[in-house]
Parts: structure tokens; sequence; C-alpha cells
């Protein structure tokens, strides 16, 4: 993709992509209204994008608004491809979906900002500006979020379970009774269960269904 040649032109071209019609109508209406943007393409589908990036590869394409849940290609997977493929396109995520994990995925995939979906007018066009500008922008909604996670992980992180324990928690998670887990792994019922409360105070959580979102944070199961 081009470098912009004259560094004084202040049009920036803007790509969206979001699978509500009715957000992304909203958001043209609001660069309708900025003249130093110009949207060169928007569609439901990243599919549609990543085939416009390709055939318009002689295009200079500033910054690329994507949502994250969206059907087929997803926001995180159309972000890892624009940073590989078109590396000086910046990319903003706008989304409802205010998850660490993904949020972590996303910067560890190089996105240039990341707002939600319940910001402001004005915060969006200054994270629009910031990213165009050369800096990154996340609103403090998902600075939030991805500390929390970040503090999280690194709460897991000091947590070890046994071999047996891992065996253990995994079967509860997959919905095992105590019988069963008994059965499976050769240990008395009372052994089992014995296990069961020992993860539960390692781990600091109150039930079986914290158990199983450690599991899944762990990804001794898939979801």
């Amino acid at each position: 993709m081009k470098v912009r040649k004259n560094p004084l032109d202040l049009k920036y071209n803007i790509i969206i992509v979001d699978d509500h019609k009715m957000f992304l109508d909203g958001l043209l209406s609001i660069f309708n209204s900025e003249d130093q943007y110009v949207v060169l393409k928007s569609s439901t589908k990243a599919e549609n994008i990543l085939q416009y990036l390709k055939i318009y590869s002689d295009k200079v394409i500033d910054l690329v608004i994507t949502d994250v849940n969206m059907p087929g290609i997803d926001g995180i997977e159309l972000n890892r491809i624009i940073k590989e493929k078109y590396p000086k396109t910046k990319t903003l995520v706008v989304s409802m979906l205010n998850d660490g994990e993904v949020i972590d995925t996303l910067m560890q995939n190089g996105v240039n900002g990341y707002v939600s979906k319940n910001a402001e007018k004005k915060e969006l066009l200054l994270a629009i500006e910031t990213i165009l500008s050369g800096e990154k922008y996340f609103s403090k909604e998902i600075k939030e979020v991805y500390l929390k996670n970040k503090f999280s992980n690194k709460q897991v992180q000091k947590i070890n379970l046994t071999q047996r324990e891992i065996d253990v928690i995994t079967l509860i998670a997959k919905e095992h009774t105590t019988n069963e887990i008994a059965e499976i792994l050769f240990l008395s019922k009372h052994t089992v269960e014995s296990y069961r409360k020992n993860i539960i105070r390692k781990l600091n959580v109150r039930n079986l269904a914290g158990l199983t979102k450690f599991a899944l944070k762990m990804k001794y199961i898939q979801n």
C-alpha cells in the first residue's frame, strides 16, 4: 500500500466495517459532517473490506474502523491481517465487547485503538485524531478492563495445581459427577471430594462455576 505523498494533505481515507447496519449508518453520518475524512468503503462484512484492500492496493488507506464480533472474519482476525499485509494502515476497534482477553490479543497484534460503542462522538473523533497523528488511543473503560485482566492473569500464574488436581478440575468443568470422576481417575469418591475442596481453596472461588471459569481461562477445556 502506497505512502501518502503529500504531507500537507489533510484528507484522510477511512474504511468502516460493522455488521450492525444501524450503527454503521450512524458512523457514516458522523463522517459526512467531518470534511477531513473520506469514507472510501463501508460494509457489514470484513471479507468485503479485505477484497477492497486487495483490489485497490494502490490507494492510501489511513484507517480501518471495525467491530469485534462479526459473522465470518471477525475484528480480531481482520486487524491481524491488516497489520500483516497493510502495516501502514491504522486500525480502530469500536465495540460493545469489553473482554480483557480480546483486548490483550488485539494489542499484541498491533491494534492502534479501542473505544466502546457507548463512547460519545467527541471521544470517537479524539480517538481517530490521536491514532492518525501516530499515537495509540484506548478509552478509560478499555484500559481498566485490560489492566484488570492482566492482574487476574498474574494471580492465576501464582496458583500451582498438581497434575491430579488439573485432571479433577477438567472433569468437573466438563460436568462429570463425583462418582464419574472417581471411576475415570481410579480414585475413591472421598478422595475426589478432597481434591475438589482443596482446589476451591487454592483458587479462592466459591462454587463449581468458579472452577469452570478457571478451567476455561487456563484452556483445560475449550468454549
